[in-house]
């Protein structure tokens, strides 16, 4: 039986990556779009409403064509691992939010802030990475672009 670490991210699945470098621009883009959606948990569609991982997984497959798993921690395991001074607009930040790591997800904007689909105040908001809430609660950060 293998061994775990609290907290660590265990999943078979490929590394998810995009080849095109304009579909970074293009996720910000899109998810700007998605700005006063409303929250729904288990939702992947604007129309219905969204929660974290639908949204991301949503504006990913409406620019790249890829789908990504509907789960936060399973798409932070298929996706790689970048240091917090190297985020790039269209980058992937993770939050622990639930008393268990990756609970929750945004889409990287620039200069220091993130969009995503809270629960609390029911829509898709921009927030700042300084955020107290969020800035103790940050998980990491992880890219769908390969690294050169």
């Amino acid at each position: 039986m293998a061994r775990t670490v609290p907290g660590q991210i265990i999943d078979r699945a490929p590394q998810v990556q995009l080849n095109n470098p304009g579909d970074a621009e293009q996720i910000v883009l899109f998810s700007y779009g998605l700005l006063g959606t409303g929250y729904r948990f288990g939702g992947r569609n604007p129309e219905a409403g969204l929660d974290c991982s639908g949204m991301v997984s949503y504006v990913v497959e409406q620019v790249s064509g890829v789908r990504l798993p509907h789960n936060a921690a399973r798409i932070a395991a298929q996706t790689r691992v970048i240091a917090t001074d190297t985020l790039q607009p269209g980058d992937l930040v993770f939050f622990n939010t639930q008393n268990r790591p990756y609970s929750h997800m945004g889409i990287y904007l620039g200069d220091g802030k993130f969009i995503h689909a809270p629960s609390s105040k029911g829509k898709v908001r921009v927030e700042k990475m300084n955020n107290r809430y969020f800035a103790q609660r940050f998980d990491g950060a992880r890219s769908l672009f390969s690294d050169g």
